[in-house]
């Protein structure tokens, strides 16, 4: 009121623009879409993101078997595949994210005091995980260079939200990729264990 200009400057904005600038991961557009917008969607986000990557997974599972059994076609038995890849996709984005907010409330406990800040946290995290999305695209128009595509999306993902941790804790550049590395590693480990006692993951 004071200075009679917008604080926020992607409040004049078309979308279309924010949603590019947010694809850029510039911070501006990530503090307007997690501070000054009502988005709602983000468990929804999730649990669609999850079901994409449930999907490759299961996919990838069809692929590699290469059994000719006529049991093998029956589709509830495909179908419980999927889920326990669902299961499994969620178990480790749950391990990432804990692993995140370990190494965060450890680093800087007085970031993380209230609830609504881990909330916070929370919803800027699963919202800047729409990167996963690109994974239908990846899948319906498969070639040789799926896996190279499979891990530039994954890369897009954790810059993304690295840039939702520097946004919303307003830290430096250093601090959200340590939570990342953790985050990996928990994930890892979670993997690393799945295959240990005979899951395919």
């Amino acid at each position: 009121k004071s200075c009679q200009k917008p604080v926020d400057k992607y409040i004049e904005y078309d979308p279309v623009i924010i949603l590019i600038n947010a694809i850029l991961c510039k911070a501006q557009a990530y503090r307007h879409i997690l501070f000054n917008t009502k988005i709602n969607i983000h468990g929804k986000l999730f649990i669609f993101c999850l079901l994409c990557e449930a999907y490759l997974r299961w996919l990838q599972l069809q692929d590699s078997s290469q059994n000719t059994d006529p049991d093998d076609l029956i589709r509830y038995a495909k179908e419980w595949d999927f889920y326990r890849m669902f299961g499994i996709a969620s178990l480790e984005q749950t391990s990432f994210l804990v692993g995140v907010f370990i190494t965060l409330w450890r680093m800087r406990p007085e970031m993380l005091k209230a609830k609504s800040d881990f909330i916070l946290l929370l919803k800027a995290l699963l919202l800047s995980s729409y990167g996963k999305l690109l994974i239908i695209p990846a899948v319906i128009w498969e070639h040789d260079y799926t896996p190279l595509c499979l891990a530039f999306i994954k890369v897009f993902v954790l810059i993304s939200n690295s840039q939702a941790i520097r946004v919303t804790l307003n830290l430096n550049r250093m601090l959200p990729w340590l939570a990342i590395f953790f985050g990996l590693v928990l994930e890892n480990g979670v993997v690393y264990l799945f295959q240990k006692t005979g899951w395919d993951v």
